[in-house]
């Protein structure tokens, strides 16, 4: 059942998207700020951690996941350090995805060509 509910959500959640950039002037950038954005705000009403736990993958591959990791990361930073663990904490959830991204894109250029 799980997989029916990630392929629900994340279907949604793209399906969202593709409706802003079709009907909409946004461009993918803005689409993709305002998702990371959707993210946050979501975690911080509570709404993200459970679509999570009921769809597993199909919430956590998202870009809203990274909003949701930015604010978790800022949470946990602030509870630990207070006012400047708000700044140091940011990253903290996040370094694993960012750092992934760079590695696979560096690695990725060196396999395909972009065509003419």
């Amino acid at each position: 059942m799980i997989f029916i509910y990630a392929f629900l959500i994340s279907g949604l959640f793209c399906m969202v998207a593709q409706i802003l950039l079709e009907n909409t002037k946004l461009t993918p950038g803005h689409v993709t700020s305002l998702f990371t954005a959707l993210g946050a705000g979501l975690s911080f009403l509570g709404i993200y951690p459970k679509l999570i736990e009921i769809s597993g993958a199909g919430a956590t591959i998202l870009i809203s996941n990274f909003g949701h990791l930015l604010y978790q990361g800022v949470i946990e930073g602030f509870h630990q350090n207070g006012f400047l663990g708000l700044f140091s904490g940011m990253l903290t959830k996040s370094s694993l995805a960012i750092a992934s991204a760079v590695i696979f894109a560096f690695l990725f250029s060196f396999t395909f060509k972009p065509k003419d």
